[in-house]
């Protein structure tokens, strides 16, 4: 398949640029001063400049398949120590989203035998979560519902990976809170970011109940009110919700 059309689209982009900003390309050549580092999923629906509103310079993007922040990953630890030693980025924001192939690939009963299903081995420690905490609580969940728990605590699970990082903790120790923690989840169907937990300082001075992934599911209280787990940070902002609706608040 001929690719003549996107060269000419990259032409057209580039002269619309120099016409609205003639000065654009050469302040970017300059250099680069995004405001946060991007682990996000390979799945060509979640560009994450796009969603975000944002332009050439501004995110550090790293992608691949269900946003797994894996310890023994060189290409993820060196895209995190880049974007904290040379680019000083303040925040690093992991985001999966709902309708991730592979985190219902990793949903199965038994993960392909390649290299995609090696991978997803990393975060099939999420699906067990959910199981774990739905088989506590004696409920179960729809199979749109189960897959948007998992993609949210497989999020919560690649915070955890981070936050175990020697390159994470080492910055830690230079510059206390920097970096914050963010975990995101992208909503296909309504193209809106959900905060799944935001704003994590450094795992030595978390409390113990955030020291370690816990269950992604809310409790259900008093007159069928929801009670989500508190992800509040140090902007005092939380998620919860009513009937099974989440909402994000900020304080």
């Amino acid at each position: 398949m001929a690719l003549d059309d996107l060269l000419e689209k990259n032409r057209l982009w580039a002269a619309a640029q120099l016409a609205r900003d003639p000065e654009f390309f050469a302040r970017l050549a300059k250099g680069q001063q995004p405001r946060l580092l991007w682990i996000g999923c390979s799945d060509s629906r979640v560009p994450a400049e796009e969603i975000l509103g944002c332009g050439p310079g501004e995110l550090f993007v790293h992608r691949n398949v269900a946003n797994i922040v894996a310890y023994n990953d060189i290409n993820v630890a060196a895209v995190i120590e880049f974007a904290l030693v040379n680019l000083k980025v303040p925040d690093i924001v992991v985001c999966g989203h709902y309708g991730c192939g592979g985190i219902k690939a990793a949903c199965q009963p038994k993960l392909p035998a390649s290299y995609v299903g090696d991978w997803l081995m990393i975060g099939a420690r999420a699906k067990r979560i959910v199981d774990d905490a739905l088989a506590a609580e004696g409920r179960a969940a729809d199979p749109e519902a189960y897959h948007r728990l998992v993609v949210e605590a497989n999020v919560r699970l690649q915070l955890e990976h981070l936050a175990n990082l020697t390159v994470v903790r080492r910055q830690w120790d230079d510059t206390p809170d920097i970096p914050r923690l963010h975990g995101w989840a992208y909503d296909l169907a309504s193209g809106l970011v959900r905060v799944v937990r935001t704003g994590l300082p450094p795992r030595a001075s978390l409390p113990p109940q955030l020291r370690r992934t816990r269950s992604p599911l809310p409790t259900t209280g008093r007159a069928g009110r929801t009670r989500c787990p508190s992800s509040t940070a140090r902007s005092g902002r939380r998620t919860c919700g009513r009937s099974g609706q989440r909402r994000t608040i900020s304080g």
